[in-house]
Formats: C-alpha cells, structure tokens, sequence
C-alpha cells in the first residue's frame, strides 16, 4: 500500500498518522484562563525540541468549527502552561479531561485532581502527575487551513518537579514511573514491557 497524505481528507490523514506514529508520550497540559479558571486537557503530538535550551513542542489542533480550543487560548494568554506526565493511576482521569468541557469549567474539579502552585508559572500543576514540567512559552507556529488548523506550540522548561521516591542517581527510573502512552483510536499502551539494547560502537 503506498498512499499520499495530499490525497486525503483531515480525517483520514488523522487516523494514518495517529495510527502509524505510535507509541506516543501523553501531555497532560494544565493552563490558566484570563478568568482565573484551570484548564487540563491531554495531547499526544508531544515531544522533546532541545535540549540546552530546554524545550519541547505540543501540537494543538484547533476545533471542528475552527475556534482554537482552551487550552491554547489560555497559553497564548498566560504565555505559559505545565506537562504533567501521564501514569497508569492517571489514565482515567486524563481521558476524562479529554471532553470538550465549556471554558468557565474547572476541568481539575470535574476529573478530580488536585491543583498545586507551581513555582514560576502562573499554570497550576497536578499534585498526582509524577513529573510536573513548568514551561514558558517560546513561540507558537500554526499550520494549515481553516477550519483545521493545528498550532504548535514551544514552551521553555523552566523547573521539573520529580517524585523524590523516582529520582535515583541523575535518573528518573523507568519500571516505577509507570507512564502510559497513546495509540490509535481509543487504545493505549502500557511501558512496564521494556527491554535493553546497548548501542553498538563503531570503530573510526
């Protein structure tokens, strides 16, 4: 089979791409709107930009109906937002604050997570995400036509908070983290399977 996303419409270009770029990492991301409300919403085009500086890159598709979603109107308000990791305790209630809950809505209230202020930013964090990433936001790049329109956005890593009992020698260990990952459609996928390859050194 040999197809050209040119060729296709929105939707099946989604359901190609989500289907084959797989397994994603999930951004729980928690904002602030102009009126004060928090706002959580998850996104799995989510990925590391650079390292010194610290970035990373969220891709925000705009609504059916081309109005840009919550979270993205809170971002560009606050000029800033926090990743939460998504683990398996939070699978549930990530996928809940996935519906399209009106703005005046505290979504923190409706999937029953608890808010925590975060040090720099103005966005709130989840006190029961294991790793909480503050970011600034660095530029926002918007892509296609309405009315589906996507905005990437770059946020500047600021702080990282780290559940002490997961932060051993420089490193985060993978078998407690627990985190989940998005797949095609409704699925998900676990990582406590891992397994270990040694990069192979080549001679010069």
């Amino acid at each position: 089979m040999k197809i050209d996303p040119k060729d296709l419409d929105y939707e099946d270009v989604y359901r190609l791409f989500m289907g084959a770029i797989v397994p994603r990492p999930i951004a729980l991301v928690s904002t602030i709107g102009a009126d004060g409300v928090f706002n959580l919403a998850p996104f799995s085009a989510f990925t590391t930009a650079s390292l010194k500086p610290s970035l990373i890159q969220i891709n925000i598709g705009w609504k059916k109906d081309g109005q840009k979603k919550d979270t993205l109107v809170n971002i560009e308000f606050s000029k800033d937002f926090v990743v939460n990791v998504v683990n398996e305790a939070l699978a549930e209630a990530m996928n809940q604050s996935s519906a399209e809950y009106p703005p005046n809505v505290d979504e923190f209230k409706e999937v029953g997570l608890t808010p925590v202020k975060a040090d720099i930013v103005k966005a709130p964090m989840v006190a029961e995400s294991p790793v909480n990433m503050e970011c600034q936001l660095v530029q926002t790049l918007e892509f296609g036509d309405l009315p589906r329109r996507s905005s990437v956005v770059i946020g500047e890593v600021v702080r990282l908070h780290i559940k002490d009992e997961l932060y051993v020698n420089g490193e985060i260990q993978m078998f407690e983290l627990r985190v989940v990952g998005r797949l095609g459609g409704g699925l998900y996928c676990r990582t406590t399977d891992i397994f270990e390859l040694e990069r192979l050194q080549v001679s010069p």
